[in-house]
């Protein structure tokens, strides 16, 4: 009987902590994460992942009890683990966010704006175009089933018991400079190209003072951003292939 009870509390801290990096991974993941998504769906796809994964986990995990101290300390390091993974999606989907704004911006079009469903907040109509766009490339490429057989893989590299390295949030942290710059090269095409248009306004104002130059150059300028964001577009194709092969990357070298 005692054997009995040692082999189920073995197996229940096997599935919680499993669930525990597992849940917290889908609860911070893009797309996955938002209000557009029920809970009961999410927890669903948690738990078909934990089953898959659990029952073929190297090594082996710690001998605690379930509801110890020293276990609960363990999902704690599982939580963090998984919202770490996540966080680097989150910030992949919002490089073109950020690329958006700065377009719109250029453009005369930030007063166009629309409610975000993934954030909760107000963003301009280009940000969400893009965001619409990496959506359906995300999972045209595969790219949800990648993430999961990474999270699957992490379990090797990190297996359970063993705390995220300093050097991982750091390399997180890090990321942020990552994200503006790489937000600014997708509005680059766009930015250069409107500065080149109100370049040649400032010229001509300075030509011809007489002209009103903000009746003629706003609803020039919207013009322009419209036509260069629909000869840009395709290019968010590869931007985004290239962008998501040095997230996954760097996702990877952070359960290392």
């Amino acid at each position: 009987m005692e054997y009995a009870v040692d082999y189920i509390y073995s197996l229940l801290t096997q599935y919680i902590w499993t669930f525990s990096r597992v849940g917290a991974f889908f609860m911070v993941m893009p797309i996955l994460s938002t209000p557009l998504v029920s809970t009961r769906l999410r927890l669903s796809i948690a738990l078909a992942v934990t089953l898959l994964v659990a029952n073929v986990l190297p090594g082996k995990v710690p001998d605690l009890e379930p509801f110890s101290l020293a276990s609960m300390f363990v999902i704690g390091q599982q939580i963090l683990i998984g919202a770490v993974m996540a966080f680097t999606l989150q910030i992949l989907f919002q490089i073109f966010v950020v690329g958006g704004q700065l377009v719109a911006m250029q453009s005369g079009l930030g007063f166009g704006t629309l409610m975000d469903p993934v954030n909760g907040i107000n963003v301009t109509s280009i940000s969400q175009l893009y965001l619409m766009s990496v959506n359906l490339l995300f999972f045209t490429m595969n790219g949800h089933l990648t993430v999961i057989t990474m999270l699957s893989d992490s379990f090797t590299t990190l297996p359970i018991g063993e705390s995220l390295p300093l050097e991982s949030l750091m390399a997180l942290a890090k990321m942020g400079s990552w994200l503006f710059s790489s937000g600014l090269l997708v509005a680059w095409p766009a930015v250069i190209s409107l500065l080149v248009v109100n370049f040649t306004f400032g010229v001509i104002s300075r030509v011809a003072p007489q002209m009103n130059i903000i009746a003629i150059g706003f609803p020039f300028t919207m013009v322009t951003g419209l036509v260069i964001i629909w000869l840009t577009l395709p290019n968010v194709l590869p931007q985004f292939d290239t962008l998501s092969a040095h997230a996954f990357l760097s996702m990877k070298s952070i359960v290392q």
